[in-house]
């Protein structure tokens, strides 16, 4: 069990109060991507170079994602559904293509995309790295396009989705998945073993249920413009409701909010 940091909450600047670390360990920030720090979500960005590229047929947008984004848009469907869904066809879809095809599809899709990001965000990270913290992410989006957004924004390593390949380093449509909590869980370990990470100064950034384990693990979660699910896995555990910070962020305007603020209808 993780005590209670001894301050929490912000400065009228906007950014936390600085933490003090255990002795010679040090302090990470550990970021989610997609609706995060990208405000959308990679995978559809994906989905429709690859259509266009005709590794993924249109129809099974219309007829298989579609109707989980539709549900997810009005409302009445989950999030994480809606994401499973696309990276389950983005699995097979891969499958026989060698790694160089699939990685310039990325490259471009990041080289595109990949600063339409949130502004809270970005300016964690710059906080972050001037005050000297490890800045690391985690992510369910495959590993490759994860590695191009950790060396657009400068994060010291990362992890993602891993889609194995054969010996001619073509996919073999398996996934070794990065955006199940008990995932997160253990790639938080791997760093805190790697870097020598107190996580109790530590701070994780999500905004899906799949980031509710980093928060239980670190001194200071923060919810990035998050889900009604991850809002209630929150308030249900009195630790992580303790500790927990909220974020939101409308056009040009982040409002910090209090966790026990927030009606949930």
């Amino acid at each position: 069990m993780h005590k209670e940091p001894e301050k929490s909450g912000y400065e009228h600047s906007g950014f936390p109060v600085k933490q003090k670390e255990g002795p010679f360990m040090k302090t990470a920030a550990f970021f989610d991507i997609d609706g995060t720090l990208y405000r959308e979500v990679f995978m559809k960005e994906l989905f429709k170079r690859m259509i266009r590229s005709e590794i993924i047929k249109e129809e099974d947008w219309f007829t298989q994602v579609k109707p989980y984004y539709d549900k997810y848009d009005r409302r009445v469907g989950s999030y994480d559904d809606y994401l499973i869904k696309m990276a389950n066809i983005y699995t097979l879809a891969i499958k026989g293509y060698h790694r160089s095809f699939i990685e310039h599809i990325i490259h471009n899709v990041v080289r595109d995309m990949g600063l339409r990001n949130y502004l809270f965000t970005r300016n964690r990270i710059k906080w972050h790295k001037n005050e000297g913290h490890k800045v690391l992410t985690i992510s369910g989006s495959p590993i490759e396009l994860v590695r191009e957004m950790a060396s657009l924004h400068d994060f010291d390593d990362y992890r993602g989705s891993i889609y194995p390949m054969d010996e001619k380093e073509c996919y073999t449509g398996e996934v070794l998945p990065m955006w199940d909590g008990k995932s997160k869980q253990n790639a938080i370990f791997e760093f805190r073993d790697l870097y020598d990470i107190d996580l109790d100064a530590s701070y994780a950034y999500g905004d899906t249920a799949g980031d509710f384990t980093m928060f239980k693990l670190v001194g200071h979660p923060v919810l990035v413009n998050p889900t009604r699910e991850l809002v209630n896995l929150v308030l249900q555990d009195p630790e992580v409701r303790k500790k927990a910070e909220v974020a939101v962020e409308r056009k040009d305007i982040i409002y910090h909010v209090k966790i026990d603020d927030l009606d949930i209808d």
